[in-house]
């Protein structure tokens, strides 16, 4: 203590310095920021009703997205009491959103007028939205069209905030050619691209001008002319370099199973297009809209968002969004019945639909037959086969998860892994075990198939996205395991038990 200062007395100066310090940690308390745990997770429930503030279902159809600082705009046809026969226009939607999960309200972002492209019994599909930093402009295009699908066009429209009103400027066939459904991709650059289906053609990929305003130049033409093989509905993200289409078959309003192809450079070469998710799933019953990509602090997230189209209301049609696993150049879409998104991480997880890690026998529903190693080997290169059930360790796997829905399967008797040899992508390759070395082809998509309950999965080679089935839908004892170009038959498909 300092000299002259008169001490106080032991019990006050405790009292004293207790409710010094309980002040401090109020003070504390007011000026550091409060994070509630676990604030930004949000869940999702696959095919359940989505809603706004206010009750009302999501018109978030043909969904175009953006986010402008913590703040994410959604757009979409309104398509309340509407139907397949009459898809006459309504109004484009916005709504915002700081999680992806809840959703406001904001009004039009583009009404319908009294006549004109936005007129009654107009087609106005598939409205995306891009902001052009030069011009301080978002803008938006959609497919603009005649109740018979006759003039095929992209409209534009733009507005200086995300929510707008938008001010229409207009229609136009892109480089004189048809466009219906459409996408819009902004690359790291800042140049925007144009992604439109051209059914004389097939998949366009055309270059917009610097103000985003107009088609500047053809980049490349994918798939080709004609139903069979053009592509709709497309949507496009960049990856490490890489750049993934995706997109529709035409059927219509029936649901198919969407596609996929990679490329380099815009120009491609580019890829074949393969399945998006587990063959013969119809995407999970849902057709492409945009791929929604949430980056944060510990990785980034990139979302399906599709459309499950309900035709006697297709207003009520559910909104399908599942997180995408992407490994190089494979992509694959996994069903959850429910899973969550850390929009602050950029992290995902499936909360359910996924397999429990472990010892699994794999039987085959075509054959009612186990996966097995031939002859109880625990030599490498040891052919796997289909066998009825014996109980032996060679016919059980222990099933691990190594990342997103990527798992490994080794051989309790063994200890060796499912691999694919050679890592080959070629179909009619038979399995075998081998020492486990982290190759992706011992990795395996486990795509859930049927009722969770029921445990029937498509397996597919992380490698050379081939799924796993039994040569020639064989029901034979010692028929080969091999890898399968996807058809969804039963052959391919597997219950863990």
């Amino acid at each position: 203590m300092f000299e002259g200062v008169p001490r106080p007395p032991a019990g006050r100066w405790r009292r004293g310095a207790a409710a010094f310090l309980t002040l401090l940690g109020g003070l504390a308390a007011l000026l550091l920021p409060v994070t509630e745990a676990h604030a930004a997770t949000v869940s999702f429930t696959t095919g359940a009703a989505r809603t706004d503030q206010n009750g009302n279902t999501l018109q978030l159809h043909g969904l175009g997205i953006i986010k402008v600082g913590n703040t994410w705009y959604g757009y979409g046809e309104d398509k309340t009491g509407e139907t397949s026969s009459d898809t006459s226009f309504q109004d484009i939607t916005c709504y915002s959103s700081t999680n992806l999960a809840d959703w406001t309200y904001q009004g039009q972002a583009l009404s319908r007028q009294s006549s004109g492209d936005l007129g009654p019994s107009r087609v106005v599909e598939r409205p995306k939205v891009i902001y052009n930093k030069s011009t301080s402009t978002y803008v938006m295009y959609m497919h603009i069209d005649s109740r018979n699908y006759s003039e095929a066009k992209v409209g534009v429209a733009t507005s200086s905030t995300p929510c707008g009103p938008y001010t229409y400027r207009g229609s136009f066939r892109p480089l004189g050619n048809l466009s219906r459904d459409l996408g819009l991709f902004q690359d790291t650059d800042g140049t925007a691209y144009l992604l439109s289906e051209d059914r004389n053609n097939g998949l366009r990929i055309d270059r917009l001008s610097a103000d985003y305003l107009s088609v500047d130049s053809a980049v490349t033409v994918l798939g080709s002319a004609g139903s069979s093989g053009s592509v709709e509905a497309p949507a496009m993200i960049k990856k490490d370099g890489t750049y993934y289409v995706f997109g529709s078959h035409l059927t219509g309003w029936s649901l198919n199973d969407n596609i996929y192809a990679t490329a380099t450079s815009l120009g491609g070469p580019w890829s074949s297009f393969r399945n998006l998710a587990a063959p013969g799933t119809r995407t999970y019953g849902s057709q492409t809209a945009n791929v929604i990509t949430v980056q944060g602090s510990s990785g980034t997230t990139y979302i399906y968002a599709g459309d499950r189209w309900n035709t006697s209301d297709l207003g009520a049609s559910k909104l399908i969004w599942l997180p995408l696993t992407i490994r190089g150049t494979t992509v694959n879409l996994g069903q959850y019945p429910t899973w969550s998104l850390d929009t602050s991480a950029g992290t995902w997880r499936a909360d359910s639909g996924i397999p429990a890690e472990g010892v699994h026998t794999l039987k085959n529903l075509n054959s009612s037959l186990l996966m097995d190693v031939s002859s109880g080997s625990t030599a490498n290169g040891a052919k796997v086969i289909q066998w009825p059930s014996t109980g032996g360790t060679n016919q059980q796997w222990t099933l691990t998860r190594v990342a997103d829905n990527i798992y490994t399967l080794k051989s309790v008797k063994s200890g060796l892994c499912l691999d694919v040899p050679n890592q080959s992508a070629d179909a009619g390759v038979q399995l075998e075990q081998w020492t486990c070395n982290g190759g992706t082809n011992q990795q395996w998509f486990l795509d859930l198939v049927g009722s969770y309950t029921a445990g029937t999965y498509m397996l597919a080679s992380v490698g050379s996205d081939l799924e796993i089935g039994v040569a020639n839908a064989s029901t034979t004892s010692r028929a080969a395991v091999e890898q399968e170009t996807g058809t969804g038959a039963t052959s391919q498909q597997w219950s863990l038990s």
